[in-house]
């Protein structure tokens, strides 16, 4: 079993969402878990203890185990992402340019799961773009003071 498949099968049993993982050079799988109400610093022990021994029972090779909320500036890679955070400021790069721009940020106004299309509000104006030409798109937080 590769990485991905183990983290999709497991964390969702145990009540997490996989929100994004990585593997450095040096050896460390770092692994980002959300769900509804936050993480707490309980959900991460609970999680790499629970990992840790999927992982040796898998012969998953690693050095260092990091599981970690997402933060506030969440990356956003699934359709589910969009709804979820529908209304949301985002942050979002596309790979081909829209009307000869590449970087947005604005709300999400909506996502429609039939299309893959992002409708997003900005500058008084919207765009849509096509789930597969985003790149990257983060949560962009909001500071009220």
């Amino acid at each position: 079993m590769d990485i991905q498949t183990i983290l999709d099968t497991t964390l969702p049993g145990l009540g997490y969402e996989l929100v994004d993982f990585e593997l450095t050079a040096q050896g460390t799988l770092r692994v980002f878990i959300d769900t509804e109400g936050g993480i707490t610093v309980e959900d991460c022990a609970n999680v790499s203890n629970h990992l840790s021994r999927v992982f040796m029972v898998e012969n998953v090779d690693y050095k260092n185990l990091e599981i970690s909320s997402p933060g506030l500036d969440r990356p956003l890679k699934k359709a589910s992402d969009f709804v979820r955070f529908s209304g949301s400021l985002v942050k979002i790069k596309t790979r081909l340019p829209i009307d000869g721009q590449k970087n947005f940020i604005g709300k999400i106004d909506a996502f429609d799961e039939n299309t893959q299309i992002i409708t997003l509000a900005f500058d008084g104006k919207a765009v849509q773009i096509e789930l597969s030409n985003v790149d990257k798109a983060r949560i962009k937080p909001e500071f009220k003071f």
